[in-house]
């Protein structure tokens, strides 16, 4: 399959990236390499300016979005960290961004994203039915719609990989989350670029596993309910392109359950004292569930995010599992 973007776009966006944020750390945590049971590096993309990889893609995407001429406002839909890159991307240029989240979204996403600038409108009961509200506004206003998955927000997001495999390139495995799939589709992507044989591994919820099941079936596979407090790996609907490029680029995908999430966020609390959201903390969770297969191989776990409510957190670290 052909590269959605070259290493020369990589290394454009990267700069464009770093005119706005610092690359972020990946670091050894004794503690998280002592209960995995090898030597184990943590991408922290937790540490951006909106705590989240997604803020890369807005960059790039926002850029090429200005140098094309004026734009009356955008559009979008989330549940979260990508209606925080937008209007973070959009806020230099000027341009108005309208972000659609569905019924009982993250209280404190929803402030952070007003915060950036966002007029911020709730519709819905999940992210699908925000999504389509959202591209109709869209199409009635003459607003620019922007999907959850495009090659420029890859080619932002695809920066962390950057970073990460030139820190590290003879990592044997990496485990990241799967939202709507433009992270682990830079992953996949920025890794044959390099040239580099690592194994990249996609985690999903296993009360969210369309993309799991769109895999196994070769078709896009829809779910009825996308229940998981996970929120940035509540996807029912795959997109075909992103579905494409992780069937061929991953070695397997493995499903966690909320509780084992949990678990890994209190992980990296305890370990690290880095505040992991949920999707943030799925690779972990799916790397102590393949810990016997990992004895020798030195591994990667990307933590995505750590936007998650204080409610929530509090349960979490309590010792229990938020219900949804």
């Amino acid at each position: 399959m052909k590269p959605l973007f070259s290493k020369t776009a990589l290394d454009q966006a990267a700069d464009q990236v770093y005119a706005r944020m610092l690359p972020t750390p990946q670091l050894n945590w004794p503690l998280i390499s002592a209960r995995l049971g090898t030597e184990t590096w943590v991408k922290h993309e937790n540490h951006t300016p909106i705590g989240a990889f997604k803020v890369r893609g807005g960059i790039v995407y926002l850029n090429d979005l200005a140098s094309r001429g004026p734009c009356k406002g955008i559009i979008t839909a989330t549940r979260g960290n990508h209606g925080q890159s937008i209007p973070f991307g959009a806020a230099p240029h000027g341009i108005p961004v309208t972000v659609y989240v569905p019924k009982g979204n993250s209280a404190e996403k929803n402030a952070a994203m007003k915060g950036w600038g966002a007029d911020l409108r709730v519709f819905g009961d999940d992210f699908e039915a925000a999504r389509q509200e959202a591209m109709r506004i869209g199409a009635e206003q003459d607003l620019h719609p922007i999907a959850p998955f495009h090659e420029l927000l890859v080619r932002g997001v695809g920066t962390y990989a950057l970073e990460f495999f030139t820190a590290q390139p003879d990592l044997d495995v990496v485990y990241a989350p799967i939202g709507m799939g433009s992270g682990l589709c830079g992953l996949i992507t920025v890794r044959d670029l390099l040239g580099l044989k690592t194994e990249i591994v996609g985690v999903v919820s296993d009360r969210a596993d369309a993309y799991a099941q769109s895999v196994t079936a070769g078709k896009i596979i829809s779910t009825k309910t996308a229940n998981t407090f996970a929120d940035g790996m509540a996807c029912r609907i795959p997109m075909q392109d992103p579905l494409d490029i992780i069937a061929k680029g991953v070695s397997h995908l493995v499903r966690v359950t909320d509780d084992q999430i949990a678990d890994a966020m209190r992980h990296y609390y305890t370990d690290t004292h880095n505040i992991a959201e949920s999707a943030g903390a799925a690779a972990l969770a799916a790397a102590l569930s393949e810990k016997t297969a990992l004895a020798g191989k030195k591994t990667g776990l990307i933590l995505s995010g750590g936007n998650v409510d204080k409610d929530w957190f509090q349960t979490v670290l309590a010792g229990k599992t938020p219900k949804v």
